[in-house]
């Protein structure tokens, strides 16, 4: 239980159904659904969509997502919303130029968005009230307009930069970047998705609305055509998991990178977490000399699907215990490879569980902030940069290449105790988020924090040689870990941002949201 007299914020507690994600409009949106007779799916996809509104330097209609869903007694399904390069992209080509990575703010960067795709088939599959009804209040409100809210505008101010040619139009004002309390409207992305609600995903991936996005991708030297937006599907696939103590964790498969917080934690079992203090030095640097563990092996391993090949050897027991031979308990090890993504944080994440129990855990991003910059000329659609999550090492598991899904940070996750699940979560934050579950996890399991808790408390991540240390660490803690060998920083943005929700054994639901958005749980 946190202490009342400091800041902070309670749970939410609901019996009926209940929705955590990083905005309020858009859980409150999904809790309308839910009253509405809508399922956790509805409400889900209606959160979602009004979150590319809500907090478009995060995420909208032209990026990808992964999502999880469960019903009682039935499993946990998962589908793959990613898109592909078109079918002309090469590795070579890059290469040619002289480039060793993919440039972010290139047409190169743009696959093929597929959120679209994935929403339209979940609305028909597992929904219950249609698509027109689902995409009602993110229409409204893209042409109404939202209040932008002061986490978004700390990140619309920091990401503006990316911004060129048609995007600055529809994503500034007078060329400035918007603010708190300015309102941001969309009525171009308002007739998108209007077209959607009336012709389903045709509407955005062939006619009109895809020329307007190839358009833009080719004047500035893309390689797409409307032959790949046709061509763009998402589709079903299957879990990947883990134990942690009492605890099983249910991860998205790859291209998500859910797979390395399976690793990391099964790292940390060869470690008395427990025995240690939560915010003390040798758990975080424990943890972080893990995570330069199983991060590399991400790197080496995680692809599109079709061409992971060592999945089985990277979530090997044997695996874990050998990286786990490697720490020294004393002192730092040296990075690891560098990652094959750039270093980012924008994603949403939203979950919701209804009356019934259906649960559903959804990411949904354009990957860097305002993704690549580039965004169609009439409707405003933002185009992820998901391609720079490629490799241009030729014959790397991940290299670029015509029709590959590039390996991909979000991961929803699902955590299970006797085979049913008990709490759907995401934590965003780019490569911070296979930390953050692992974290995430071990305080609930090692330290029996409540949930609320969990999320509220200082985090810290081992990336690219630096250790970064959320200010809540004492000095002293940052001055030991300095004298291991660890570069320390305190970065000027926190890391990550987590919602969840727990299903407890009587029913009741239990909501918390990360302080570090401007989000809340919201049940009813």
């Amino acid at each position: 239980m946190r202490d009342f007299h400091l800041p902070g914020r309670s749970a939410v507690f609901a019996q009926n159904g209940l929705c955590a994600t990083s905005h309020p409009l858009a859980a409150g949106v999904a809790v309308d659904i839910l009253k509405r007779g809508g399922n956790a799916m509805d409400a889900a996809l209606t959160g979602a969509v009004l979150l590319g509104i809500c907090e478009p330097q995060m995420t909208g209609i032209g990026g990808d997502c992964f999502v999880l869903f469960s019903r009682p007694g039935t499993g946990i399904q998962a589908l793959n919303g990613s898109g592909c390069a078109p079918a002309a992209a090469s590795a070579e080509a890059l290469r040619a130029q002289g480039l060793a990575s993919v440039p972010s703010d290139r047409p190169d960067a743009v696959t093929i968005p597929c959120a679209v795709d994935a929403f339209c088939r979940l609305a028909e599959s597992e929904g219950r009230l249609g698509l027109d009804a689902l995409l009602a209040p993110g229409i409204r409100y893209a042409e109404e307009g939202v209040p932008v809210a002061p986490r978004t505008g700390f990140d619309w101010q920091n990401s503006a930069g990316t911004l060129r040619g048609a995007a600055r139009r529809h994503y500034l004002r007078n060329g400035r970047p918007l603010g708190a309390g300015d309102v941001f409207r969309s009525p171009g992305q308002a007739e998108v998705l209007r077209r959607i609600a009336k012709h389903g995903r045709d509407a955005f991936y062939t006619g009109e609305v895809a020329e307007d996005m190839v358009a833009a991708l080719t004047a500035l030297g893309g390689v797409h055509t409307l032959e790949d937006f046709a061509a763009a599907r998402s589709f079903a696939t299957q879990v990947v998991e883990g134990q942690y103590n009492d605890l099983g964790l249910a991860e998205h498969p790859p291209n998500g990178q859910g797979a390395t917080a399976l690793l990391l934690l099964n790292i940390l079992k060869h470690f008395d977490i427990a025995g240690t203090a939560p915010l003390g030095a040798e758990r975080a640097h424990t943890e972080a000399e893990a995570a330069k563990l199983a991060y590399d092996a991400r790197n080496r391993f995680l692809a599109d699907p079709n061409h992971t090949t060592r999945l089985q050897h990277m979530l090997a027991p044997e695996t874990a215990a050998g990286l786990a031979a490697l720490i020294n308990p004393k002192r730092a090890l040296p990075a690891a490879a560098p990652r094959t993504e750039a270093v980012h944080k924008d994603t949403v994440y939203i979950t919701v569980v209804d009356k019934d129990r259906m649960a559903v855990s959804l990411i949904y991003s354009i990957f860097h902030g305002f993704g690549s910059g580039i965004a169609s000329e009439k409707f405003g659609i933002l185009l992820q940069n998901r391609g720079a999550g490629f490799n241009l090492a030729a014959g790397h598991p991940n290299e670029l290449g015509a029709g590959k899904r590039p390996m991909h940070t979000i991961i929803p996750a699902m955590l299970q105790q006797d085979g049913e699940v008990i709490m759907p979560f995401g934590v965003m934050g780019g490569g911070y988020q296979p930390t953050g579950h692992a974290r995430l996890v071990s305080n609930l399991s090692d330290f029996g924090m409540d949930l609320q808790s969990a999320i509220d408390a200082p985090r810290c991540f081992a990336d690219g040689g630096v250790l970064k240390m959320e200010r809540g660490y004492a000095a002293p803690v940052l001055q030991l870990l300095a004298d291991m060998g660890h570069r320390i920083e305190v970065p000027d943005t926190p890391l990550g941002g987590a919602q969840a929700i727990l299903i407890h054994a009587s029913g009741v639901l239990e909501g918390a949201s990360d302080p570090r958005k401007d989000g809340c749980a919201l049940g009813y």
